[in-house]
């Protein structure tokens, strides 16, 4: 967040249509939740902020962020996905 000039908000986490398996997860980084969001409490205050409709997907999947060399970046497992794809950031469901 603070690379992105953002000294308080969170990560906004979505799904919409796309990708290889169908839908694709998406991120930004929001100043404050929309009306209507999730507002998910982490680890020292991070926030994650999630609209209804991609709650539905999203509900009980677990965030991490991997910082091997090989595959730096998010990594989610959603059990929620009935499909993924190789590249990890699509699903089916």
């Amino acid at each position: 967040m603070a690379k992105q000039g953002i000294h308080e908000g969170g990560l906004r986490v979505g799904v919409k249509g796309g990708g290889c398996s169908g839908l694709s997860y998406t991120f930004s980084w929001e100043k404050q939740p929309r009306t209507g969001d999730e507002v998910i409490e982490g680890p020292e205050g991070a926030k994650i902020y999630v609209d209804r409709k991609s709650l539905l997907y999203l509900n009980g999947t677990a965030l991490d962020y991997d910082t091997s060399l090989m595959s730096k970046g998010f990594v989610f497992n959603n059990p929620n996905a009935k499909t993924t794809c190789g590249c990890g950031s699509s699903f089916g469901a």
